[in-house]
């Protein structure tokens, strides 16, 4: 018998920029992502840009990439894999309709900044995009589905980008909140769940992992700045939500991952704990305890930064503490300071290989155990409600007689159910469980369509080709079953 909740929110998970499309349509301005070309997993993603009359492009995701000055540039001969996604701006009601009859309770996903202030900067927003949302949560509430709404999921207007050098200028702030409001607001009849920043510690993920060891001082101080203008952006946002509807239910969201010492050597079990502490509970602190930590004075010191904190930002991160902490969760790492054969790959995975764990095509670990000494650890230091609001396998599926047999994909969701039925079992308050790209979509990480998560499949292929048409997995019947039971049946 599963320990979970009698209202236990099952269901799924999606951004606005890996699905909707209709980049250039209903007033939408461009996003970071409409100018960011498909990768894969040997070659990056790049922006595109052009500067002093010259066309050129960067790898990169985030705004701070583009060289001083460019102005970001959509190229007639480059592939953007997310200006149509898989088109969820036209389907948004058949997909509902299968979300509902799968059973889910809980739908998760994102609001594109641009589709309300198609440059950030605007006085009003448009109503087209207002009304587009309107419509969806409608959508959903009609067919008993809860909306979990992103307010900034890697959605940033390109144009604020540009100009303020994401997230380096204050300014931001206050742009932020007004577009938080506005979304309360308009919405506060209709979504009760709300989520500030998506992954707010991927920027420092990515400078320790990704970078791997080559970020400088300047790097370091501009992603820990950024995060400072954004940890106060939430709180004034978390503050202006409970005011417009003291029922809302806002959290963080946390890139989730354990870190292990490689061996028993004490410098290791030292070293993971540094990581944790930089990766993880450095950002969710400053959320969910509303302060910095303690080890926060070390990190600035180690990379010389000088943060830059105005009067009344320390009160108004303790004022606007989260309700609720929600993660992503796919995988654990491991650390060690001594010299390692093969190494994990893929992003946010970097280390050592794990000998007892198996890995995915994309380098990714599968550790449901992780996943439910992650719950364990993280309820027991903030003790307040945890939703998994990102947990999924992706593979490449193959299409076989009108569907896709993906047991593999059932047997990682089935383990890391089992792993949160444990947690709760142990005392922890878990709320709700969303699996990532509940419907197949573009790969944050990749561009790709290839790398599936979805319990839908949609015919639409890397190079953008495909009739969009959707089309149930085997998962999607072992899921309606297991929401159907409350997680009994697995």
């Amino acid at each position: 018998m599963a320990h979970f909740r009698k209202d236990f929110l099952w269901g799924g998970a999606v951004a606005a920029n890996q699905v909707e499309g209709g980049y250039n349509e209903g007033g939408k301005g461009l996003s970071v992502t409409d100018i960011t070309t498909a990768g894969s997993l040997e070659s990056p993603r790049y922006l595109t840009y052009t500067l002093d009359g010259k066309d050129g492009k960067v790898a990169g995701m985030f705004a701070s990439s583009l060289p001083k000055g460019a102005k970001g540039k959509i190229f007639d001969n480059e592939y953007y894999p997310n200006h149509v996604a898989i088109d969820f701006y036209h389907h948004y009601k058949e997909d509902i309709k299968m979300f509902a009859d799968m059973g889910f309770k809980v739908f998760r996903t994102s609001i594109a900044w641009t589709r309300i202030f198609p440059t950030g900067e605007e006085d009003k927003p448009n109503q087209e995009g207002l009304d587009f949302y309107r419509r969806v949560f409608e959508e959903l509430k009609k067919n008993g589905i809860e909306p979990l709404v992103t307010i900034s999921h890697y959605e940033d207007p390109l144009a604020l980008g540009e100009k303020y050098n994401d997230w380096q200028d204050r300014k931001m702030i206050d742009l932020y909140v007004k577009y938080a409001t506005t979304l309360f607001k308009e919405y506060k009849d209709l979504v009760k769940y709300w989520l500030t920043f998506n992954e707010i510690n991927s920027s420092l993920m990515f400078l320790k992992m990704v970078g791997d060891g080559k970020a400088s001082d300047e790097d370091y101080q501009k992603a820990y700045q950024k995060l400072h203008h954004q940890f106060v952006a939430s709180a004034k946002a978390v503050v202006a939500g409970h005011k417009i509807n003291p029922d809302f239910m806002i959290g963080n969201m946390i890139a989730g991952s354990v870190y292990y010492p490689g061996t028993p050597d004490p410098k290791d079990a030292l070293a993971a704990r540094y990581e944790e502490e930089l990766s993880q509970l450095y950002c969710a602190d400053a959320q969910a305890k509303g302060e910095y930590p303690s080890f926060a004075k070390r990190l600035w010191d180690e990379h010389n930064v000088h943060l830059k904190i105005e009067d009344g930002d320390l009160e108004v991160m303790k004022e606007g503490k989260v309700d609720m902490y929600t993660f992503s969760y796919y995988m654990s790492n491991m650390v060690t300071t001594h010299d390692v054969g093969e190494k994990a790959k893929g992003n946010f995975a970097a280390g050592a290989k794990n000998p007892y764990l198996e890995y995915s095509e994309w380098g990714w670990s599968t550790d449901p155990d992780g996943l439910q000494l992650y719950l364990e650890k993280m309820y027991d230091r903030y003790g307040i409600p945890m939703m998994v609001v990102e947990n999924g396998l992706g593979a490449v599926d193959k299409l076989e007689d009108g569907t896709v047999h993906d047991d593999y994909r059932i047997d990682y969701l089935r383990k890391h159910i089992k792993a949160m039925d444990k947690a709760v079992e142990h005392g922890v308050d878990l709320l709700a469980y969303t699996t990532w790209g509940c419907i197949d979509c573009v790969s944050n990480g990749t561009g790709q369509m290839s790398k599936r998560y979805g319990f839908i499949y949609v015919d639409r292929d890397d190079k953008g080709e495909g009739t969009l048409k959707r089309l149930p997995k085997d998962s999607y019947y072992w899921y309606q079953k297991v929401i159907a039971s409350n997680g009994d049946e697995l």
